[in-house]
């Protein structure tokens, strides 16, 4: 049997879907990204189910602001890191991160860095976030990969569990280099993390200009360090 003519669009048809793939396009180009990266080698448990918690915070804080899509990195055990997809919807990203369990392992800081870099060549993100509480790799390399993401746009803050010194200027230092900022927090100071963690998903959403709008304690201790 012949088959039935396909429908012809209509100039309407066509002018409909042009402005669908223009929106498209243009939410893709305006919407802004934050990489959330998180140490989950065997002793950062209790600090990853923090984490869980507080990454929900990120995504309220930015409702009068930008989509902001966020993902999800992590590194664990014998040379695993993942980088997930891009989720704005916070609850999908909540789930996903209670059912990620930590393991014994190095550091990779370095390699996480890398892969961040990769992606910045074909995915543009604003910011970096990584929360870890040790360094077992080459200081230097490290800091030269940080200046390697002030060249390109991807500022790092760096938030470091507990109070190691050496660990401390490392984190310092790449977060200056990267032309990010850098702070400490313990399991008793949660609200301070969660409004840093805050300030840098405004950031991230929407400059500078998206801190200095609403200067909360954690906005004006990330942009003292900007201003550097």
């Amino acid at each position: 049997m012949p088959r039935t003519p396909a429908k012809q669009a209509s100039s309407g048809d066509v002018r409909a879907f042009l402005e669908r793939a223009k929106n498209v396009q243009r939410f893709s180009a305006g919407q802004s990204r934050l990489l959330f990266a998180i140490d989950a080698t065997a002793s950062r448990q209790a600090t990853w189910d923090l984490a869980c918690e507080l990454q929900a915070s990120m995504f309220q804080v930015t409702n009068d602001l930008a989509s902001l899509s966020i993902q999800l990195a992590y590194y664990r055990g014998i040379g695993e890191l993942h980088l997930d997809t891009w989720q704005s919807d916070a609850s999908a990203l909540a789930q996903r991160m209670s059912r990620v369990q930590c393991a014994a392992g190095r550091t990779q800081i370095g390699r996480l860095l890398q892969a961040a870099l990769k992606q910045q060549s074909t995915t543009k993100v604003n910011a970096l976030v990584f929360i870890g509480d040790a360094v077992e790799e080459n200081v230097a390399v490290l800091q030269d990969l940080a200046g390697k993401c002030r060249l390109q746009s991807l500022p790092l803050f760096l938030f470091q569990e507990g109070y190691d010194p050496a660990v401390k200027q490392c984190f310092e230092t790449m977060a200056r280099v990267s032309g990010g900022a850098y702070e400490h927090f313990d399991q008793s100071s949660a609200q301070r993390l969660r409004d840093l963690l805050g300030a840098v998903a405004r950031y991230a959403a929407g400059g500078r200009k998206a801190l200095e709008n609403r200067p909360t304690a954690g906005a004006q201790r990330l942009l003292e360090q900007l201003k550097r």
